[in-house]
């Protein structure tokens, strides 16, 4: 695949409805691999099914777990899954035998699990009110130190490369962390306020990531600059995004392929929200149907395409494709509106009266003689 010749001119973002991927059970979650090329939708009866996402075809089915698939993560190989359900168990799958390969249980319910970007034998995983934990698929795991001891409503991720884990908490506390050493290596607080922490999502180009906070904002940092800032340090975000008008509280946030753009999800209704990260403003507003209710946002990552998951389905948003007829046919003219036609005089003619004589023309029913 040519990733130049997909790069559309000006805007670069989904525009309208595009179709349901209908996974018979109720769809939970959803992620796409590394090329996009599938995606991994986690359904509420344990279930695990794999979307060719190029034929919009179902590929593999998984039965998973006995509770719903609550969060799904894929390898940078895309050849294997790690996923997380309500049950506590987090597991790895083979994505071509489909077979389990290794199972760990947890205390508490995972929110979240997440492979590292480039080790393959790493992964993050986040249990409700519990401290998240690294862990190697060799056997060792190590808990992420904790800011405060008292605040245990921690979310954690990975950055870009894999290089740090990013940590917050229900206080606003961001800490970022050394991996696999897990040293401090930089804090800072988002407000003044008790401004918790919901997620914490990576750009896959560039070195932003964003927040989703509890007071409705979605702040976008630089992480070069948090870095330089070291511990404690008074970071200020590049780009604010909220809804003023509707003070929509975010289920999901996410970044687009190229970084460019930023995709939030209402927790109140089916509808996406999309800015422009440079400037910050609200470019597209997609509305789903009215009476269901958001469960979470994927963007594609190569192409300009949202999948979101509302009422078990999964929902694509892509862009406006216009068609060209007058490409199969080089003599075909597309109108734009109504013309009058004007035919010529001897358009319908069975002979054609402005046609010029030619003289060395031999009139056919003449008799010649053919030497043999």
């Amino acid at each position: 695949m040519n990733l130049e010749l997909l790069e559309s001119f000006g805007q670069n973002y989904p525009e309208e409805f595009d179709g349901v991927l209908d996974s018979i059970s109720l769809a939970v979650t959803c992620v796409f691999n590394k090329y996009g090329t599938l995606l991994a939708v986690g359904c509420n009866d344990g279930r695990i099914v794999i979307w060719d996402f190029l034929t919009r075809g179902i590929a593999k089915i998984i039965t998973a777990h006995m509770h719903p698939v609550c969060s799904l993560s894929w390898s940078r190989n895309a050849h294997k899954i790690l996923s997380a359900s309500t049950d506590n168990n987090v597991c790895t799958w083979d994505i071509l035998t489909g077979e389990r390969e290794e199972m760990y249980k947890f205390p508490s319910p995972v929110l979240k699990v997440q492979y590292h970007p480039r080790k393959k034998n790493l992964f993050l995983v986040c249990p409700m009110k519990h401290a998240a934990v690294l862990v190697d698929t060799e056997g060792n795991h190590k808990l992420v130190p904790l800011g405060e001891e008292s605040d245990l409503m921690i979310v954690a991720s990975f950055d870009r490369r894999g290089q740090y884990i990013y940590t917050g908490n229900a206080r606003g506390k961001i800490l970022v962390l050394t991996c696999p050493d897990l040293d401090l290596k930089a804090s800072f607080k988002v407000s003044t306020g008790m401004t918790g922490i919901k997620s914490i999502e990576f750009a896959r180009r560039g070195d932003c990531f964003l927040l989703n906070c509890s007071d409705r904002v979605i702040r976008v940092y630089d992480a070069k600059h948090v870095l330089d800032k070291g511990r404690d340090g008074d970071t200020e975000p590049i780009q604010k995004l909220q809804d003023l008008v509707n003070k929509t509280m975010w289920k999901k946030c996410c970044f687009s392929g190229d970084g460019e753009y930023i995709c939030a999800g209402s927790a109140r209704q089916h509808a996406l929200y999309i800015w422009e990260k440079s400037i910050g403003n609200l470019v597209k507003i997609l509305h789903g149907t009215k009476g269901e209710l958001l469960l979470d946002v994927v963007w594609h990552p190569v192409r300009a395409i949202i999948t979101s998951i509302s009422s078990g389905l999964v929902s694509v948003w892509a862009q406006n494709q216009v068609e060209n007829w007058s490409a199969f046919a080089p003599d075909f003219k597309e109108l734009d509106e109504n013309v009058e036609y004007e035919e010529r005089e001897s358009e319908f003619d069975l002979e054609d009266e402005d046609k010029s004589i030619t003289k060395d023309v031999q009139r056919c029913d003449e008799d010649f003689e053919v030497g043999v």
